[in-house]
């Protein structure tokens, strides 16, 4: 594990670094979790192994700092990776975002192009209004999910044997994670979608084959966009399947341009 200090700030970030070969693959993560839980199974697929991978937890998650006086906007989330990236001091990376990790990831692409050379985000936030999970954090007051709310939720996933979401949410900063579902459910002044649609660099967004019918199946390619569906999984697809996202992460990273 490595750590970078945000500049400006006084908190570090913290990534794991994966040797390999070619354009780097990085990875963020979603709500909630962080890509030192998500992501080690995915990167590490016989697909994907032989590529160098950056996993990065975003503050307020994971390994990465939790700062009480940090925004937690995703505009701010996106500041951080971006400085983070040039200091990788690599030319481009490949950009690799699950939900909220995919909403930042577009935004990313969307400010700094330069780096990007593909995008690939799973089931990603495209338009206000949230999903179910920020829609429940959403309707507290930030006090009461600090107070109740953040350990109500961690008690319904260990009642109900989901052990690794409730040990993302165990460690995560209980601030970010109201913060960063009410930006979710707020959107942006330019969504998620329009600034997908308007970038120039190859782009890939993965579906669980439970999360099915979705419209964005059959509407996104109408815009340029690719899609791909990962069988015998839904929305927690690293964890349901690994292998069938390394596969359609190497899959997109492979497929030809036009």
């Amino acid at each position: 594990m490595r750590s970078f200090k945000v500049p400006g700030a006084d908190f570090y970030l913290r990534f794991h670094e994966l040797s390999g070969l070619g354009v780097p693959l990085v990875f963020i993560h979603g709500l909630g979790c962080a890509s030192s839980c998500d992501f080690p199974r995915v990167a590490t697929d016989a697909s994907l192994r032989p590529r160098r991978s950056f996993l990065l937890d975003l503050a307020g998650s994971g390994f990465s700092d939790k700062p009480q006086d940090f925004s937690y906007s995703l505009q701010a989330h996106v500041d951080c990776v971006i400085a983070w990236l040039e200091n990788l001091a690599v030319p481009q990376v490949n950009l690799i975002g699950h939900s909220m990790g995919g909403s930042i990831a577009i935004m990313v692409a969307s400010r700094r192009p330069d780096l990007i050379q593909r995008l690939i985000v799973a089931e990603p936030n495209l338009d206000a209004g949230g999903g179910a999970f920020s829609r429940a954090v959403a309707k507290y007051s930030e006090e009461d999910y600090l107070d109740e709310g953040h350990a109500r939720l961690i008690e319904i996933a260990v009642r109900g044997n989901d052990q690794v979401w409730a040990g993302s949410m165990a460690v995560a900063s209980p601030l970010a994670i109201h913060r960063q579902a009410v930006g979710l459910v707020n959107g942006e002044a330019t969504s998620w979608r329009e600034q997908l649609y308007q970038l120039e660099m190859p782009a890939t967004v993965l579906f669980g084959e439970f999360s099915l019918p979705e419209p964005d199946v059959a509407v996104l390619p109408q815009h340029g966009i690719h899609t791909a569906v990962v069988p015998q999984a839904g929305h927690s697809m690293m964890w349901e399947n690994p292998t069938g996202v390394a596969a359609a992460i190497n899959a997109a990273l492979n497929a030809q341009v036009v």
